[in-house]
């Protein structure tokens, strides 16, 4: 396990690195309800698609331990409208949704007619998915081990270890299951702008797990590609439609185009959570924009002229045909993903 907890449940409260202040500080902060949770997702306290979906969870907990509803009813009432306030955080990560059904849907399914019943059960269920995150980003690193040459140089974009799950990570899992199983690797990090994931996050979970890593400039892909040579990418991702079309932070599709472009394969780690059959292709992806403040700012500075206009794409779409595999805790599905897919979520 990491030395770090991105998140944490103790006796009704919800801790949660403030992943805002990295590297230059290790801050948690403390929440009691789900409204503040839902504050927390959006203003990306917390942020990767596993870590939003558990913390999302544990969100509803919040409301089943700290509600004062008298009767069951009322609880059930309460925890659907915080249910909402916390589908409002983010649109495009599935996990997000995929988390809250799940512990709304085991509530349904219970049949808990009193409130400690209902307390018992939102609760557990939210503490199943925290379990099931770590060794789901196990099973995913332990299937892509085969696809990892020694002495292996990676491209990775975002960040995607412990700080985005609840512990090992998707895209960097794949890389610290590599580095724990002997393989000598070395990761190059896009900086991943603009609020810089890799080279404040990344680059500092790899420095907390002594794995050789080197912090690049989003720009800097094709050229390195080119003359140093990069053995694979890995990226994370926040939603996969149907069609293997997968959604992940702005600048992934650059980097799959570039990889293209030099035949180095492109691997996308994806949970089976984040994949999202009802979508059919990744036009139906919806994307998320931010505060322009993040791109016209680096921290307090402004670096644009007055009254520019910017446009803050949070995440972008690759298209499957620019997909090598997408490895998942089942398994590594492979063109044609429609077909591979389907398969691993049967």
């Amino acid at each position: 396990m990491s030395t770090f907890h991105s998140i944490e449940w103790k006796a009704g409260v919800l801790r949660l690195i403030d992943q805002r202040v990295l590297p230059q500080e290790t801050r948690y902060l403390d929440y009691t309800s789900a409204a503040a949770v839902a504050e927390a997702i959006r203003d990306m306290v917390t942020r990767g698609a596993p870590a939003i979906g558990a913390t999302a969870a544990y969100g509803l907990a919040l409301t089943a331990v700290h509600s004062r509803a008298t009767d069951a009813a009322d609880l059930r009432a309460e925890l659907a409208a915080d249910a909402e306030i916390l589908r409002q955080s983010r649109p495009t990560a599935v996990n997000l949704f995929w988390a809250i059904n799940r512990v709304l849907d085991r509530l349904d399914r219970s049949g808990a007619t009193t409130i400690e019943a209902i307390r018992q059960t939102v609760l557990a269920e939210a503490e199943a998915i925290f379990k099931e995150d770590v060794e789901t980003n196990k099973a995913i690193g332990f299937n892509a081990l085969p696809l990892v040459p020694d002495n292996a140089k990676f491209l990775h974009h975002c960040n995607t270890g412990s700080l985005a799950t609840v512990d090992y990570g998707t895209a960097l899992g794949i890389i610290r299951i590599a580095h724990e199983a002997g393989k000598k690797v070395h990761v190059y990090l896009d900086e991943t702008r603009p609020r810089l994931q890799g080279g404040r996050l990344s680059a500092w979970e790899m420095k907390q797990l002594n794995i050789p890593h080197t912090v690049i400039v989003d720009g800097a892909s094709g050229h390195l590609m080119r003359t140093e040579g990069i053995d694979l990418c890995v990226v994370g991702c926040d939603r996969v439609a149907a069609n293997g079309d997968t959604a992940n932070k702005i600048g992934t599709y650059n980097l799959a185009l570039a990889a293209q472009a030099h035949n180095v394969p492109f691997y996308v780690a994806a949970p089976t959570s984040t994949i999202d059959m009802n979508l059919k292709s990744g036009d139906d992806i919806p994307i998320e924009e931010r505060a322009s403040e993040e791109m016209s700012h680096v921290g307090q500075c402004k670096i644009t002229p007055d009254d520019t206009p910017v446009a803050n794409f949070a995440f972008d779409v690759t298209p499957a045909q620019y997909i090598t595999a997408i490895i998942t805790e089942r398994g590594v599905a492979y063109p044609p993903f429609t077909q591979s897919l389907a398969d691993l979520m049967a």
